[in-house]
C-alpha cells in the first residue's frame, strides 16, 4: 500500500493500487483486521477513480464542435 493520500493520487496511481488491493483480498492470505483495512482503502481508491473519470467525462462533454465536427473550443463547466 502506498503512503500517498488517496485524494492526492492520479487516476493511474489509484487504479494501480486498487488492482493490488483487489488481488490481495482475492487471494485471501491477509488477516481479518488487515482485510478490513485493505477493503476500506480499496473503497476510497474506487471512489477516487470514479471521481477522476467523471471529471474527465465532464471535460470531454464540454468540448464544443463546429457544424462539420471540428473542435472549436470548450464551453464552461461548473465546478472545474
Amino acid at each position: 500500500m502506498s503512503d500517498t493520500p488517496v485524494d492526492q493520487m492520479t487516476f493511474e496511481q489509484a487504479m494501480k493500487e486498487l488492482e493490488a488491493v483487489v488481488g490481495q483480498l482475492e487471494r485471501g492470505d491477509v488477516a481479518l483486521d488487515a482485510s478490513i483495512t485493505l477493503y476500506e482503502r480499496g473503497a476510497a481508491l474506487k471512489k477516487r477513480c470514479e471521481d477522476e473519470l467523471k471529471r474527465a467525462e465532464e471535460k470531454v462533454a464540454a468540448i464544443t464542435l463546429s457544424a462539420d465536427g471540428t473542435p472549436t473550443g470548450t464551453k464552461p463547466v461548473e465546478g472545474l
